[in-house]
């Protein structure tokens, strides 16, 4: 089931990026994503599929979010 991400989010993977850092700024959303480093600005597209399964943790607007709540519901 998707996730439902936000621009905004902050992200943290369980691989890191070359630079080091493991957070990434959510900069578009759909079928695609892109995404920035926070430790160096670079910024990657990726497929929802792929990043879905790489995050660890979410944080939207400072706080930590859970993943099971961020799951779009098909009703």
């Amino acid at each position: 089931m998707p996730l439902n991400l936000a621009v905004g989010d902050i992200i943290t993977t369980k691989k890191n990026h070359p630079c080091g850092s493991h957070d990434f700024e959510i900069m578009r959303v759909g079928m695609d994503f892109r995404i920035k480093c926070t430790g160096c600005d670079k910024q990657i597209w990726i497929e929802r599929r792929n990043l879905e399964k790489r995050i660890k943790k979410v944080l939207r607007d400072g706080e930590p979010v859970d993943k099971q709540s961020l799951e779009i519901k098909n009703s």
